[in-house]
This record gives structure tokens, sequence and C-alpha cells, in this order.
């Protein structure tokens, strides 16, 4: 029997591709999204789920095994984009992505180990940032909440490793999808004290997506960790210069690093 896979924000970029790349080789898909009327020429099946609705996400999980009897790896893909001026970001802003980023992908974690520790079997992978390994500014709480991921998945793997129920960490760079349009900006107010440095890093960042890699590339990644007998905790795809920031991180002292990045924006 082939392997059942469910992808939270199965109907584009990275997720998309996935699918797509899985159902080629041989594995049942479902993807996930809040509207998936919008998405009927779909490849694999979408079905309804917001990750900040535990009484979709539980529907969704439990039509799954009710249909095909098992569900073998969970992929955390859906996730939100935010930028501004931490300052200047409204609460419930900063709550509505850690909403999405951070207890989405918990309450899709809790929903489906049931589950997976009834078969003695599972893999669940994690879709977080290498922005989630630095603090970036204008970019902090995406950086939070996707560098609380990092660190929430590194505890539960030990916690659920005894039933034989695997967990990882997999952290693209930029890649060509449609984040940036969907993600949340906090306005770029005349009379703002960081107008003109915020208005410089958002135009960078949509550059640094524009010219992002394939999701195809991602959709590899993700086959080869799903196929590997003992992945690792984390992985990262992305550029080389983007991975290299990470290790960046770890040698040079904090404020050489800052200074890099703040040079990098511009800052």
């Amino acid at each position: 029997m082939s392997k059942v896979v469910l992808i939270t924000g199965g109907s584009s970029g990275i997720g998309k591709s996935t699918g797509e790349c899985l159902v080629n080789k041989g594995y049942t898909v479902y993807g996930t999204s809040r509207s998936p009327n919008n998405y009927p020429d779909s490849k694999f099946p979408i079905l309804e789920l917001d990750v900040k609705n535990l009484d979709s996400i539980n529907k969704t999980v439990n039509k799954i095994i009710e249909t095909q009897g098992k569900l073998d790896v969970l992929i955390n893909n859906a996730g939100a984009g935010i930028t501004g001026p931490i300052e200047e970001t409204p609460d419930a802003e900063i709550k509505a992505n850690f909403e999405t980023n951070f207890f989405g992908p918990i309450n899709v974690i809790k929903s489906v180990l049931p589950h997976m520790r009834s078969q003695k079997s599972g893999l669940i992978i994690n879709v977080t940032s290498i922005a989630g390994y630095m603090g970036l500014p204008y970019r902090g709480i995406y950086s939070a909440s996707k560098g609380a991921l990092e660190l929430l998945t590194e505890a539960f793997r030990m916690e659920i490793k005894h039933f034989n129920i695997k967990m990882v960490n997999i952290a693209p760079g930029d890649f060509a999808t449609n984040i940036a349009s969907g993600r949340y900006h906090a306005p770029l107010l005349d009379d703002s004290p960081y107008k003109q440095p915020y208005s410089n890093t958002l135009k960078l960042m949509n550059e640094h997506v524009d010219k992002g890699s394939n999701p195809e590339l991602m959709a590899l990644r993700l086959f080869k960790i799903i196929n590997a007998k003992n992945p690792k905790v984390h992985y990262k795809v992305g550029e080389f210069m983007q991975k290299f920031s990470i290790v960046l991180k770890r040698l040079l002292p904090d404020k050489i690093y800052e200074k890099l990045l703040m040079n990098h924006y511009k800052l």
C-alpha cells in the first residue's frame, strides 16, 4: 500500500509542488486549504482545513483516517508571512501570525498523534524557515514564530520517539511562491520614524521572493526525507549564502553578525 500523506496548505507554492511530486511517486496525497473549492484542477484532493480551527483540523484528519485507514506522513506546511516594525505591528496581527505559524501546527500534530501512535509509526515534518534561525529586521514576528516551531520540534521529537514516530524540521530560504502577496504588511505610515528603512527592507524582501528558487527543489528534498531510514533533526534548503548565514551566526560575535545583517538590508 502506498503511504498516505497530509500536506497542510497544499493548494499553492511549496505545498502544491510537494503534493504533485509525491503523487507522481505513487503516494496517496491530501492537501488542505481554507477554500478548497477554488482548486478544482488539483492533481490531488484538497480538503477544507483551517489550522486556527481545532474542529476543522480534527474533522479533516478523521476523514482521511476513515477513508484510508491510516496516515503515514504529516507535512505541516501551512504558514503566513508578516512584515513591519514590531512597534507598529498591531497585537491582533502578531497573535494571528503565531496562531497560524506556531499554534496551528501544534494542533495538527496533536490531532494526528493518536492515529500514528495506534499504528506504531509515522513521520511529521514541520516546514519552518531559515528566517527562524535569526531575528530579521522588519520580519521579527515571522522569525520568532518560525524559530519557536524549530525549538518545539526538538523537544516534541524526544517525547514521541518511543512511539516510533519521527519528527523533523525543514527550513526553506526564499522560494518563488505567493507568500509575499498573502503576508500581512504593517502599513507604511507617512509620519512613522521607520518609514524609509522599512520601505527599503520591504522592497528587498519582495525581490528575494520574486527571484527565489523553484519550489520543486523543496518537493524533492521532502520526498528524500520521507524515504530516509533515519532522518536528521534539521534540514535547510535554499541558496548557499542563505544556508551559510546560519553557520556565520554560530561562528561570528553577535555584534559583527548584526552589522552584516544591517549592511545586507541597507540599514
